[in-house]
């Protein structure tokens, strides 16, 4: 009896809606004090552009790659397929699920507690309650996943019509009570190029990646994807054009009713540019949105990262119980409660500030930069194949690959030898199940020694 496989039910709005509630969450509004406070001037919108810049040069090694290999799992099957399959693409593929089994449950956890971080501004939370918080939103996603996935798909739908309303009133108030094109007219003021804004514009840069992250959703569930030759790449820069437009107009909107000067410091700036506007009951209202909308990035987050694992298992390269697909729901069962058990833990252990930062410099080196190297290590005559080419080739896979590493050096060193150490570990984790079952790079010694009379 064959196991239940998954189905093709996700379209182009379905794709689309995952993608942007994933991007949203809670990252614009927790890091659009700390994008200012960095930059230190009107200027920050700069480092948004940026975010933005990076995102869709990077979609386009996604697009191919997704269009291309539209299977669960995502970059685990494109590193599998890049790098030379029985080599180095079994090494590979398995240290990017290896840092998944850590980095995934790290974002899902930054979304849970950004949420009771919010939460503060409604009700004052003990260190107990906070971390009660945080790993009860976990504990509800979870719950909320356990279903099909064309339900799922609907429920995604609806959070991102959530998402953008949310965001559509708070553009929409700057622009009827704030003085709108103020900020854009003094965003330059003091600005010049010299190597503190270079630097200020990479740190910064950190915070709004991190908000433009999931751009990709979508190449993670490519096995239930229609037609995803089209749907993956449209999705993809449908999502960060909508979102780029939506977060500028967002920031603008802000200062131009709260002085950049202000909006720095507050923990609360959106829930205080409502409340300066309308009064105490729309800044608790508004508060309770953006807290839906965190929830929606833990839901979308957790989603897609559930079917790397299941994609490992399902090829053999990780443990076979992470295969498991519902009977009825046919969704990957065991990969999304071994996830969403691993981040219920971490939402009770860090902080936030460390987690934003921990996310990226573990994903850049296997996931970002691996991917793209891999695409140009593909021959043109595997590439020819591809149903979507990328304008410019190599140069934007290039551009990425040297703007990702830019990116992880602005992490700091810290955090980089953290990243670094977690490669280290899945390197000695494949070394050893390599050994033991006798695959590269043991199997030519084994070849040699079974060849000899």
């Amino acid at each position: 009896m064959s196991a239940p496989t998954q189905e093709r039910r996700l379209g182009l709005l379905h794709a689309t809606a995952i993608n942007m509630t994933d991007m949203v969450g809670i990252g614009p509004f927790i890091t659009l004090p700390m994008v200012i406070s960095i930059m230190n001037g009107p200027y920050f919108i700069y480092a948004w552009l940026a975010g933005a810049v990076l995102s869709f040069i990077d979609a386009m090694v996604w697009s191919e790659l997704g269009a291309a290999f539209p299977l669960a799992g995502g970059s685990y099957n494109f590193l599998k397929e890049t790098y030379p399959k029985n080599k180095m693409g079994r090494l590979m593929s398995f240290l990017l699920v290896w840092q998944t089994m850590i980095q995934a449950p790290l974002v899902i956890a930054s979304a849970a507690i950004g949420f009771a971080s919010y939460l503060q501004y409604l009700v004052k939370l003990s260190p107990l309650q906070f971390k009660a918080v945080s790993g009860a939103v976990v504990v509800a996603v979870i719950a909320l996943l356990f279903r099909k996935i064309e339900q799922i798909g609907r429920i995604s739908v609806i959070l991102w019509v959530a998402v953008i309303g949310t965001i559509a009133w708070i553009i929409g108030s700057g622009l009827w009570h704030g003085n709108f094109i103020e900020p854009v007219r003094h965003m330059n003021d003091g600005l010049t190029l010299s190597y503190g804004f270079v630097a200020a514009l990479g740190f910064a840069s950190v915070k709004t990646v991190y908000s433009y992250l999931g751009y990709y959703n979508v190449c993670h569930l490519g096995g239930e994807i229609i037609d995803p030759s089209r749907n993956i790449p449209r999705s993809m820069f449908l999502s960060i054009l909508g979102i780029f437009v939506l977060y500028v107009c967002m920031n603008i909107s802000v200062v131009s009713v709260i002085p950049w000067q202000e909006a720095m410091k507050s923990n609360y700036v959106i829930s205080l540019f409502m409340e300066q506007l309308y009064g105490p009951t729309a800044g608790k209202i508004v508060t309770c949105l953006i807290l839906l909308v965190a929830f929606a990035s833990v839901f979308s987050a957790t989603l897609g990262y559930s079917r790397i694992p299941y994609a490992a298992a399902l090829d053999g390269a990780f443990f076979k119980a992470f295969a498991y697909v519902h009977p009825t729901g046919k969704f990957p069962y065991v990969s999304l409660l071994a996830l969403g058990s691993i981040a219920f833990v971490f939402s009770l252990l860090f902080r936030l500030s460390d987690v934003i930062d921990a996310v990226l410099a573990m994903r850049i080196l296997v996931q970002f930069i691996g991917q793209a190297i891999g695409l140009l290590l593909l021959s043109n005559t595997k590439r020819k194949h591809f149903p979507y080419k990328m304008p410019l080739f190599p140069l934007p896979v290039i551009v990425a690959i040297i703007i990702w590493a830019c990116i992880l050096a602005s992490t700091g060193f810290k955090m980089l030898i953290s990243g670094l150490i977690v490669i280290v570990l899945g390197i000695v984790a494949y070394g050893f199940k390599a050994w033991v079952e006798k695959k590269w790079p043991f199997e030519l010694g084994n070849d040699v020694v079974k060849s000899k009379p």
